[in-house]
């Protein structure tokens, strides 16, 4: 855990922009349901998800033995491409609740990885995205937005 925390302290938190924490904050502050929907582990994310004030995060889970080590297995459906509705649409339920009822669900990403998600989305945004998906969201009309411009 001493790792996680110079990772946390040294890489993650200068990356936080204080663009993309404000986005975060208006979505909470409007009452929104807010999750941080990911691929990457859990282990690796849930500080970035503390840092950004989500309880919500929905990431790959790492499969553990009886002594609590990581086995190097995938516990569960993994969140990647479509198996983040399956995870999103799991964590719903767990709440009783289901896509049907939100009028408006707004995801943002950057990645194509992301695009069953954004097509399920009601409000699909590309958020510094990268050109396949700059060129997708052109295509389609969906909103981009730049929260930080990228340090060469």
């Amino acid at each position: 855990l001493a790792m996680r925390e110079s990772f946390v302290t040294l890489r993650i938190r200068p990356a936080l922009h204080e663009t993309a924490l404000s986005l975060v904050q208006r979505h909470r502050a409007a009452g929104d349901l807010v999750a941080i929907v990911t691929a990457t582990n859990e282990f690796i994310t849930r500080p970035i998800a503390d840092a950004f004030g989500v309880a919500a995060l929905i990431a790959l889970e790492l499969a553990r033995d009886d002594n609590g080590c990581v086995s190097g297995a995938v516990r569960g459906v993994p969140s990647f491409r479509a198996g983040k509705i399956v995870r999103v649409e799991q964590w719903l339920a767990e709440r009783g609740l289901r896509r049907a009822d939100f009028e408006r669900i707004t995801v943002y990403s950057d990645s194509t990885n992301d695009l069953p998600l954004l097509e399920w989305a009601t409000h699909p945004v590309a958020t510094n995205p990268g050109p396949g998906l700059a060129d997708i969201a052109s295509e389609r009309g969906w909103p981009v937005l730049n929260l930080f411009k990228e340090e060469s």
